[in-house]
């Protein structure tokens, strides 16, 4: 996958108190992606625009579109990537 077809999928990161908060907690990161996306290109887009491996995604759609809650691999991991995309 090119960073083309990346961005077309993760749109932009979701940044509420509660998905802050899921960063320390959980290991995760909430993004809007595209509604037609699917867990697996999701992931693929992760490893493509921020260089992380994605351990576990998952989606909900709500009114702000679709959710894509993507956990990593260690606490450590989640941060850097929150402070590299501006949450923390």
């Amino acid at each position: 996958m090119n960073t083309e077809e990346a961005t077309k999928i993760v749109l932009r990161p979701h940044i509420t108190e509660r998905t802050f908060s899921m960063v320390e907690n959980e290991s995760k990161i909430c993004f809007i992606v595209n509604p037609k996306a699917t867990k697996s290109k999701i992931a693929d887009a992760i490893k493509t625009l921020y260089n992380k491996d994605a351990i576990d995604v998952n989606t909900s759609k709500t009114i702000y579109g679709k959710k894509a809650f993507v956990k990593f691999a260690d606490i450590e991991k989640a941060r850097d990537l929150a402070t590299k995309i501006g949450m923390l």
